[in-house]
């Protein structure tokens, strides 16, 4: 009699399976993170450009982030992966700089219709709470430069975010940080008017 199990032979087939589906998953892994490090790096320089006033540079840069979305989608639709994590932190990142470039180019707020649709829901709300952080320092350089009425459309903007965040009640603990982001931002451009209005 064998000592051991009796579906040992069974046993090192799954493994052998589950091995070469591993390795397979990891290749497809390792190459949506780095296509998501090409939609995240053109993000982040697209808001910087945008914070100098070269919002037609912003736009390029977006153009290339969503390019690379297209791409990353197309490798991650041929592999068996649930979730990479690192491609959702570059879909936040885009989205922010997205919704950053059309509120200074049009003074709206991004719709979710307004973005590829492999954009999650759940992605498309930390992107606009983030980017509620790009307003409040806009803000900051509006009232060096003694554009006070932009500053208050920027907090009328965030405050009317803030409202629609509220009425959600929150059970991811990202979520809820980030709607805690926005109350900040907000405080922080009221303490800016107030400033102004004191110095008035």
């Amino acid at each position: 009699m064998e000592d051991g199990v009796k579906n040992k032979k069974l046993l090192i087939k799954a493994f052998q399976s589950i091995s070469k589906t591993y390795e397979n998953d990891d290749s497809f892994r390792e190459k949506i993170i780095n296509t998501s490090r090409e939609i995240i790096k053109p993000s982040k320089q697209a808001i910087y450009s945008i914070h100098r006033d070269d919002v037609a540079q912003g736009l390029k840069l977006i153009s290339l982030a969503e390019k690379n979305i297209e791409n990353v989608f197309k490798i991650y639709a041929k592999s068996g992966l649930k979730e990479v994590g690192s491609l959702k932190a570059a879909l936040e990142e885009y989205v922010e700089a997205k919704a950053y470039f059309v509120f200074v180019k049009e003074q709206k707020v991004i719709l979710p219709s307004d973005l590829p649709k492999v954009v999650h829901y759940e992605t498309y709300l930390c992107g606009i709470a983030d980017f509620t952080g790009e307003m409040s320092k806009r803000a900051v350089v509006l009232a060096t430069k003694g554009n006070f009425d932009e500053v208050k459309i920027i907090k009328n903007s965030i405050e009317e975010i803030h409202e629609l965040f509220l009425s959600f009640d929150f059970r991811s603990g990202e979520l809820r940080k980030k709607a805690e982001s926005i109350k900040y931002n907000l405080s922080k451009v009221e303490s800016i008017l107030y400033d102004i209005s004191m110095r008035q």
